[in-house]
């Protein structure tokens, strides 16, 4: 009994060391080295492809592709400018498919445009320490796999995150096909309420009984104020087994408020006689919340998003927009310096 009660001791102590061992092998980080952490360090022009937007607007959902551009000056400024259009009108630009096919006016439908120009100030630009998580890759050469098979997946690394607290402004025209028919009818208004020169409504023109598809277009100037923060990384390092890691995100959070100084709708025209599209009610006040991202690489993509309330049809100003941009390049806007022999 005692030589029994030896062994399952003895076997109990020889289990707790190995999976002390297999722990400790799963637990294990290579060592590394930084190979450089500069945040202020990054390029000054970006320039930007977006494939693919997609935008749920209540005064028209539309999606489509657009170009922007970004310039960083130092830890001052950063200018944008951006523009977006849809693809085509079907199935991309709502209304003015839904006008092409069924307006009863001679209002030529508008395409779904979109520019944007604007700047941020520096406010505050500093940068802390703080921890980021590194992916570990084993590295493709067997010979540098000097560490357990077993590796954590993730490793945790210190370095210098630069932070932006920023002042924004700028200016946004669009324009737009809009749905009269659906706007009236949520505002409470009629064909009755819409009235040429003299005083003749558009529903005398066509009949008491009559109804028809009513399209027109509605342009807007908007102009915004808000704030901003950025966050940039860029650092890279050196893991003992593992493929070098990279983390050089530039990821922007921001809030604006917009008003729209110029909001129009185009007047109907029907039998060549105009109607005033006056009495349709316009809201002039806005705000949004977005967030966007890109990567300090010569070649890369980027992504981003914004919510809100835009100026627009009264009750029609909601939207949510998502774009993705790839490719992204950028450029320090250094002049490479030729060898000389």
């Amino acid at each position: 009994m005692k030589l029994k009660g030896l062994f399952t001791c003895t076997l109990i102590i020889l289990s707790g060391a190995w999976f002390s061992h297999l722990h400790a092998q799963t637990d294990a980080e290579p060592s590394y080295e930084t190979m450089y952490d500069e945040p202020y360090n990054i390029n000054k022009l970006y320039l930007a492809f977006q494939p693919l937007y997609g935008e749920l607007f209540a005064t028209n959902v539309n999606a489509g592709f657009g170009l922007e551009a970004e310039y960083y000056h130092g830890t001052k400024f950063n200018l944008k400018a951006h523009t977006r259009k849809t693809y085509s009108s079907k199935f991309f630009d709502f209304n003015r498919e839904l006008a092409l096919k069924n307006s009863s006016v001679s209002n030529t439908p508008e395409i779904f445009n979109y520019f944007e120009l604007g700047g941020t100030y520096h406010i505050s630009d500093f940068d802390v320490y703080s921890k980021t998580k590194f992916l570990l890759i084993p590295a493709a050469d067997s010979k540098k796999q000097r560490v357990p098979t077993a590796y954590p997946g993730m490793m945790e690394v210190s370095g210098k995150l630069r932070k932006i607290i920023g002042a924004r402004a700028g200016a946004i025209i669009w324009n737009s096909t809009m749905d009269v028919n659906r706007t009236l009818e949520d505002q409470g208004l009629s064909n009755s309420d819409l009235k040429n020169s003299n005083n003749e409504s558009l529903q005398d023109a066509i009949g008491s009984n009559q109804q028809i598809n009513v399209f027109s277009n509605i342009y807007a100037t908007n102009i915004y104020v808000g704030g901003s923060l950025a966050l940039i990384r860029n650092m890279a390092v050196d893991f003992e087994g593992y493929s070098q890691g990279l983390e050089d995100g530039i990821f922007t959070v921001f809030f604006d408020l917009m008003y729209a100084p110029s909001l129009r709708i185009d007047p109907i025209v029907y039998n060549d006689i105009e109607y005033a599209s006056s009495p349709i009610k316009l809201s002039t006040f806005g705000a949004r919340l977005g967030a966007e991202g890109k990567f300090n690489r010569k070649l890369g993509w980027g992504y981003g998003g914004e919510l809100g309330y835009r100026p627009s049809i009264s009750g029609s100003g909601f939207f949510a927009m998502f774009k993705i941009s790839f490719p992204v390049y950028s450029s320090d806007l250094k002049k490479k310096e030729k060898d000389t022999e």
